[in-house]
């Protein structure tokens, strides 16, 4: 069965989304910026205006928008929004830690990642930055550290998401099913099925996902 994904910035179409088909919502604020953390009170009444439709709810933790390499005190802030979002009643929650050589910052992502006991992580796209000879070895990182779910647009966001299918298979074979490959970016009502079509998912992602 698929799972739709619907990336929310606060709240206002939430129930919209979840009316028709969204089964998990990704929450943001600032999707101009691709998203940043949510107040808490928009947490809460999310994963409150969720439940009637057994929806979950997954939390953007970023502090900010731009490149994905974060100071001691953002991680901090960063550290402190995880705490919120569980207290919120979030699922999970959604991050990414690079270091300035676009890797894993395998340091400042174990300190957050310690922080989610009983949340569900997603390594959001941030993983595109990656450069691709590394983009293996860096999933199997995630993987043994118990991140559940890759959202990805298999290249630049600047194109479709057509063009990066067969880096998509790429990586959804070297997943092998050990960690959830979730393609987003550019997918709307009009492309999902051929995506569907194409790719060996069982998940998508997107402000369009289901209107």
């Amino acid at each position: 069965m698929m799972l739709y994904e619907f990336c929310a910035e606060n709240v206002t179409l939430l129930e919209k989304a979840m009316k028709a088909g969204a089964q998990r919502i990704e929450l943001c604020d600032n999707l101009a910026v691709g998203g940043t953390t949510p107040s808490y009170g928009v947490i809460q009444a999310a994963v409150d205006l969720a439940k009637p439709y057994g929806a979950t709810v997954m939390t953007m933790i970023r502090p900010r928008g731009g490149d994905f390499v974060y100071s001691d005190l953002e991680i901090e802030i960063m550290l402190a929004d995880i705490q919120k979002a569980k207290e919120a009643g979030s699922q999970g929650v959604v991050f990414g830690v690079l270091t300035e050589k676009n890797e894993i910052d395998v340091s400042k992502m174990q300190r957050l990642l310690e922080a989610c006991k009983g949340l569900e992580v997603v390594f959001h796209m941030a993983f595109d930055s990656i450069p691709a000879e590394y983009q293996f070895g860096q999933m199997d990182w995630l993987i043994e550290n118990g991140v559940q779910r890759i959202l990805t647009h298999g290249g630049p966001a600047n194109e479709p998401i057509e063009e990066h299918f067969a880096w998509l298979d790429e990586l959804i074979e070297h997943a092998a099913d050990r960690i959830d490959i979730m393609p987003g970016g550019g997918i709307h009502l009009g492309n999902r099925q051929q995506i569907i079509d194409s790719l060996a998912v069982d998940q998508l992602h997107g402000t369009k996902i289901v209107f």
